[in-house]
């Protein structure tokens, strides 16, 4: 009997197979894009059922260069898959399995290249769990990847899970995981990378009592270094740093202070060469994917940045990524081809969002260029320019802001969780730009809204992390057209769902709604979004002049 696989895409070889399912390199059978799929052995039980979905909406949540992309989970029947991010590179284990011990420098640059990617996990509330050698990546330009999820959890939860010979000494006692659980995983893997051996061992019992009870055996660590690691590998969670990005900020310190202000660049370049050595087994070269790749390499190892990625796989998809949430069998697509859900219980009343209490016929208004707009907005509100690229902006508006932390976590998005509204133009909508040909495109005519390749940053009604992943767009209440300045636009309003995690990981729609109003210009290719209910809004845009 043939092995059931996702539709749409030929497999190129099989990566890897073991008791939970096995891993196939792909390609979209039109646009011969690469990806790697994720299968979950068949007749799986519930419980491993679950974890499945839950890998999949944690690292759903998680967008960041040094972690693989989630694209898709596909549900059919009793068939699971996870459609993501064919990453080209050799496994930091090889690395070390042919070196042993590395050059300070490259054990640095790949301890910080992971540490950015464990930043953007815990900013998402994420803690991995499983950080080793095994899980990271690392391209032929000396950048790392952060890989599988299948253990990672929401912050707070306790659990055993993990690889023991990294594990921290509150995993080892069953306690909640914390961001710093990560960061001693990941300091004692650095551990590994400059002495050649691991910190404790040789056998279980070892390892357990080394971890939960011996000192740090720093004698072996560049002496430079040894503060880093003593910090990063304290048994009481209370004492490391809270986080990878105050960890990252701490190495950051160090290794400018013991190396110089060019540390990393000399670092990323000696891990490249390290890397470029294994380029004839990298995936997509192996499957002759990416011809050329390894001559890349060897450029990228004498210092140009040059990688054989996942360039065009969500354009390829033909769908922007989706997680498959609560309600549905399979993995479905709406005219924007976001992921779906069917409600199961009659719709609660719409929440409305915090926004500004004041009217802009109530304040003096001032011209403001944002974009190609000239508006005229009331005092207080404030404009911020979203990307180097093109001419994106979000427009703060005063008012009670419902996450603060939201403020800080999201400040280049389009909504960072307080009352605001947009003017996206097409570098932000990826019609244009380098990530053109490697994202799809944000918007398309007639649909809602959507922000990236998953279910979105932020529920205005409720934009805590902890309690919403973000929204989907649930249906259509009006259409027609609006006045922006002398210009006819599209206008739609568009009833969101907010959609939630539990501490499972499983995903489901949830209570708080709200309205999604959108302005599109097609000549001018600009968009204008609001979620707030930005009070005015429509009379400030009719009153729009065109710069």
């Amino acid at each position: 009997m043939s092995e059931w696989r996702v539709s749409g895409f030929d497999e190129v070889r099989e990566l890897g197979r073991g008791a939970q399912g096995r891993v196939v390199l792909a390609r979209h059978a039109e646009r011969g894009a690469p990806v790697a799929i994720k299968y979950l052995a068949p007749g799986a039980d519930p419980a491993a059922r679950d974890r499945f979905r839950r890998e999949a909406a944690l690292l759903g949540q998680v967008r960041d260069p040094h972690v693989a992309r989630l694209y898709r989970l596909v549900e059919h029947g009793e068939h699971m898959a996870i459609v993501m991010e064919a990453v080209d590179g050799v496994s930091y284990r090889e690395i070390l399995g042919r070196y042993g011990a590395l050059d300070p420098l490259a054990a640095l640059a790949a301890l910080k290249g992971s540490l950015r990617g464990l930043a953007a996990a815990h900013a998402a509330g994420v803690v991995h769990r499983d950080y080793k050698p095994a899980n990271v990546i690392v391209p032929a330009d000396g950048g790392s990847k952060l890989i599988d999820f299948g253990v990672a959890t929401v912050r707070g939860e306790a659990s055993g899970a993990g690889t023991p010979l990294y594990m921290a000494p509150e995993q080892w006692r069953g306690e909640p995981a914390s961001p710093a659980t990560d960061v001693y995983a990941a300091t004692c893997v650095f551990y590994e990378s400059v002495t050649g051996r691991r910190p404790y061992g040789p056998d279980r019992a070892a390892v357990r009592a080394g971890h939960l009870t011996r000192p740090v055996p720093v004698e072996d660590v560049p002496e430079p270094l040894r503060p880093l690691v003593e910090r990063g590998m304290a048994k009481d969670p209370r004492d490391r740093p809270a986080g990878a990005a105050a960890f990252a900020g701490e190495l950051e310190d160090a290794a400018r202070s013991a190396y110089g202000a060019d540390w990393e660049a000399r670092g990323l370049r000696t891990l490249a060469g390290a890397a470029v050595a294994f380029a004839a087994v990298f995936p997509l070269v192996a499957a002759g994917l990416v011809p050329g790749a390894a001559a890349s390499g060897a450029a990228a190892a004498g210092g140009t940045a040059a990688t054989a990625g996942s360039s065009g796989v969500l354009s390829a998809l033909g769908t922007k990524g989706a997680v498959a949430v609560a309600g549905t069998a399979v993995v479905g697509t709406t005219a924007a081809g976001i992921g779906v859900y069917q409600a199961t219980r009659p719709d609660p009343p719409e929440r409305r969002v915090a926004a500004a209490t004041s009217s802009p016929a109530a304040l003096p208004g001032r011209p403001v260029n944002v974009g190609p707009l000239r508006l005229t907005l009331p005092e207080g509100w404030r404009v911020t320019k979203l990307a180097r690229e093109g001419a994106s902006y979000r427009v703060d508006v005063p008012g009670r802001c419902p996450s603060a932390e939201g403020r800080r976590v999201y400040s280049h998005l389009y909504n960072n969780a307080c009352p605001s509204f947009a003017v996206v133009d097409e570098y932000g909508l990826f019609w244009k730009g380098p990530e053109a040909n490697r994202t799809e495109a944000t918007y398309r005519r007639g649909s809602f809204f959507h922000p990236s390749n998953d279910v979105g940053h932020v529920c205005p009604p409720d934009p805590d992390p902890a309690r919403h992943i973000g929204a989907l767009g649930e249906r259509r209440v009006r259409q027609g057209t609006a006045r922006v300045g002398n210009r006819t636009a599209e206008y739609y309003e568009w009833r969101m769902r907010c959609v939630r995690a539990d501490t499972q990981g499983r995903v489901s729609p949830s209570d708080p709604r709200f309205t999604q109003r959108t302005w599109f210009l097609p000549q001018s290719r600009i968009l204008v979004v609001d979620e707030w209910g930005t009070p005015g809004l429509d009379r400030i845009l009719e009153r729009a002049t065109w710069i």
